[in-house]
């Protein structure tokens, strides 16, 4: 099971503590099984908006290429030209 994002517990409580206050002053409610029910409530949609929100995936990050040295199939030149750039690179140069 993925863990919930800060985006789906963030929109989850703010449901829960606006949705309850809406509740209390709506149905002005004073018994303890009312306000215990519009607590319930509130809970259940919280958790329902929570359970809604798209969760993030592996498959939403977005997906680069690898890099051109990471490639499994190369040619013949390609190492031939590679193996020559890496001869040059440590050796001093007294043309130009």
């Amino acid at each position: 099971m993925p863990r919930p994002t800060a985006a789906q517990f963030s929109y989850g409580s703010a449901t829960v503590v606006f949705s309850a206050l809406a509740m209390l002053l709506l149905f002005r409610t004073e018994s303890g099984i009312g306000i215990a029910a519009v607590g319930t409530a509130a809970m259940g949609l919280g958790l329902l908006v929570a359970m809604v929100l798209p969760a993030r995936t592996k498959a939403d990050r977005p997906v680069t290429a690898p890099p051109a040295a990471a490639r499994t199939h190369r040619t013949v030149e390609d190492i031939e030209i590679a193996t020559t750039q890496r001869e040059h690179v440590g050796g001093h140069s007294l043309r130009r």
